[in-house]
């Protein structure tokens, strides 16, 4: 037995209500699927549109304790397999479907987006290539997947838009966009499997999955849309534009979900030059902003959105709690993320520093012997990938207590000589595996790298 497994233990602990009134969340009506929703908002119990599995419980707990079983993992605690098929320089990762449980055998499957203008997916456990997709007219830009459907949705340079069952060899459906895009997401709302794309005339476009027949379009700015995220119970949808001097907006989902309830409403965000923004996990109206001040100072703005009804007409309401800019002994961050807590951390040279929103910097994370690359973050855990080719596991303490995060343990690949003309691209993980892309921009070598629990195996 591991010590991953022995020190996972039999009891897990569910919220009462009045943990969830401590987090500002009203007591609920149906309080096993509130409960469920709330805790795992993005559809991690793989309840589908219909709502939550009978044994909403059971789920609960299994989920929970796969969550505490990746937290307590040491490197010993995992199988590492690379893939060896060769499949041109691979780029976007993401999980087609995760561990399920209802069914005892479903193993996690990813996708990956490669330079030869295929999708591909891959047996996470196994370390094998299940599928290609045919070549594509053009170079795929965005991967994104609903793993409760088990689809991915690609966007090409060709402004094809295509949703796959990654099973048949031909897209499920396709629709051409008649401008360029930069940017979409897909996710589950309440009325149904939904995807949202902003193109360079600034205007959204809001379709059904897998159909993709138009539901709304709606003019957001007079310039490119870069930047599209849902809130964790996809109420808002923030979007903004890079490299245009403007504000960003955030929209009512409801509002670009039936246009025909009225005008759209939205709000523009009180200052210029976002750079990043990150929804608060389970806090459903509460985002985080990375902006650039003058003169070229990077801060972080907190923002709270309510909605107030007056006639037939609802308005939102902004409250700003929390803003602060950098101190000067640390340098701009291109890496960045936020906790449950309401704890920013960020990536700048070989630290993670830990503020709160109101800048109180809480603590100074120096584990890396080189650059942190790459920075991935969720409600319970933070994956820093650095120069060397080391990836290094965290998780948030519970209750945002000191020290805040907490290491659990650093993987390093297999494959030796890593040099810095390498460029880590990304690095995702569920709660038995964990999946990242390695690749030489100079010589288009690529690796994906494939880690799964042996407990999750075993059970």
């Amino acid at each position: 037995m591991s010590a991953a497994e022995a020190a996972l233990g039999p009891a897990v602990v569910v919220p009462s209500v009045k943990m969830l009134l401590s987090f500002g969340i009203p007591t609920p009506s149906q309080p096993s699927r509130r409960l469920c929703l709330w805790r795992w908002s993005d559809g991690k119990l793989n309840w589908g549109c219909d709502g939550l599995v009978k044994e909403w419980k059971k789920s609960y707990l299994w989920m929970t304790r796969q969550e505490r079983q990746m937290t307590l993992a040491k490197a010993d605690d995992f199988i590492y397999k690379e893939t060896t098929e060769e499949v041109g320089m691979m780029g976007l990762t993401a999980y087609m479907w995760k561990n399920n449980p209802r069914i005892d055998d479903m193993t996690p499957v990813v996708c990956t987006v490669s330079s030869i203008d295929r999708l591909h997916t891959w047996d996470v456990r196994k370390g094998n290539l299940k599928w290609t997709s045919p070549e594509l007219s053009g170079s795929i830009t965005h991967l994104k997947t609903v793993p409760q459907m088990r689809i991915a949705v690609t966007m090409d340079t060709s402004r094809a838009i295509n949703v796959w069952d990654c099973v048949c060899d031909d897209a499920v459906s396709t629709f051409v966009m008649p401008y360029r895009c930069y940017s979409l997401e897909a996710f589950i709302s309440m009325d149904g499997p939904i995807l949202t794309v902003g193109d360079i005339t600034g205007d959204i476009y809001t379709f059904t999955l897998p159909e993709l027949n138009q539901i709304s379009r709606v003019k957001a700015f007079q310039f490119r849309i870069d930047v599209l995220l849902c809130s964790p119970h996809k109420q808002w949808v923030f979007a903004c534009g890079l490299q245009q001097h403007t504000y960003s907006k955030v929209f009512l989902m409801e509002n670009l979900l039936k246009p025909s309830a009225g005008p759209c409403a939205s709000f523009s965000l009180p200052f210029l030059s976002c750079i990043q923004a990150n929804w608060i996990p389970n806090r459903e109206s509460k985002i985080v902003l990375m902006y650039q001040s003058v003169p070229r100072k990077i801060g972080f703005m907190t923002l709270s959105l309510t909605t107030k009804k007056i006639g037939d007409k609802t308005n939102i309401e902004v409250c700003e709690v929390g803003n602060f800019l950098l101190p000067n002994h640390i340098d701009g961050s291109d890496w960045m993320g936020v906790s449950e807590e309401e704890l920013i951390i960020l990536g700048s040279g070989t630290y993670l520093f830990i503020f709160t929103t109101n800048g109180i910097l809480l603590r100074q994370v120096d584990d890396h012997l080189t650059a942190i690359m790459h920075l991935r973050v969720d409600h319970i855990r933070v994956l820093a990938t650095t120069v060397d080719g080391s990836l290094h596991l965290y998780a948030w303490e519970e209750g945002g207590r000191y020290p805040y995060l907490k290491k659990c343990c650093e993987l390093k690949s297999v494959t030796p000589n890593f040099t810095l003309d390498r460029y880590f691209y990304d690095a995702i993980c569920d709660n038995d595996s964990i999946v990242r892309v390695v690749s030489s921009e100079t010589s288009g070598f690529s690796i994906l790298m494939l880690y799964t629990l042996k407990t999750s195996l075993q059970s």
